[in-house]
């Protein structure tokens, strides 16, 4: 993978930035990873606890961040963060999409229509009104920026997984239609793939993995970085990370 030029060591100071699943994996890493290159966090997730507890690492690491205790499902509570961003900070320069559900490993006659809901809930009708609520602050950044993590089930379906697989291929459509939509404008899309990566869900779905083989959360937020700068010139591209 080439990174977008010039952009491997940007300094993101003053810039805000929204990460959703931030209390584990990915979401996690890439809090860190901003908030050390000067950027302002808001760490969004479900559970307060986890949310405290990034929170006291990253003082402790001499950062500060702002948490959002966001359960996605509830979607009228996704609808004012976009709103209660801008009376804050008048402005949303970075927004990474890092919060999703596995879902059930089984045969599509298998899954309860509830596990199936929950999907499309969260990995994909949630990011519809997270782009609804946040795309109005994105476009008043100088440079607006958005990735939405997805994986390679969505663009190569096997059995057993047409939950997650459905989800998430909507939620790519989703995504570049967002990115097509603010072609024109200060603000770039793009879908991060990030491939075999050592997080619970993945543990989940492959128990028999050795998690030491696969690439650290680290080593992917260090990666997703550069797609989130204003020096990054790509949009409407699914791009896929090979690390460690």
């Amino acid at each position: 993978m080439t990174h977008p030029a010039g952009t491997d060591s940007a300094d993101l100071e003053g810039r805000v930035a929204l990460v959703t699943g931030a209390s584990r994996g990915i979401g996690r890493a890439l809090v860190r990873a901003l908030a050390t290159r000067g950027a302002h966090v808001i760490a969004a997730a479900r559970r307060a606890a986890q949310l405290e507890e990034l929170d006291d690492d990253m003082r402790a690491a001499g950062h500060e961040i702002t948490l959002l205790q966001l359960d996605l499902k509830r979607t009228e509570k996704v609808d004012t963060v976009g709103p209660t961003i801008y009376q804050r900070w008048g402005r949303l320069d970075m927004l990474a999409s890092c919060a999703g559900v596995l879902g059930p490993l089984s045969p599509l006659n298998h899954i309860q229509a509830t596990t199936w809901t929950e999907c499309f809930a969260v990995n994909a009708t949630a990011n519809w009104h997270l782009i609804r609520s946040c795309d109005p602050i994105l476009r008043m950044s100088n440079s607006g920026r958005a990735v939405f993590l997805t994986c390679g089930a969505a663009a190569a379906p096997q059995a057993y997984w047409g939950a997650h697989a459905a989800s998430k291929a909507a939620l790519e459509a989703l995504a570049m239609t967002f990115a097509a939509e603010t072609e024109r404008t200060n603000v770039g899309v793009n879908l991060i793939d990030p491939g075999p990566t050592r997080t619970d869900s993945r543990a989940r779905a492959f128990p028999g993995e050795d998690p030491q083989s696969l690439a650290t959360p680290e080593a992917i937020a260090h990666e997703i970085v550069p797609y989130l700068t204003p020096q990054c010139a790509i949009s409407g591209q699914r791009i896929e990370i090979q690390a460690g």
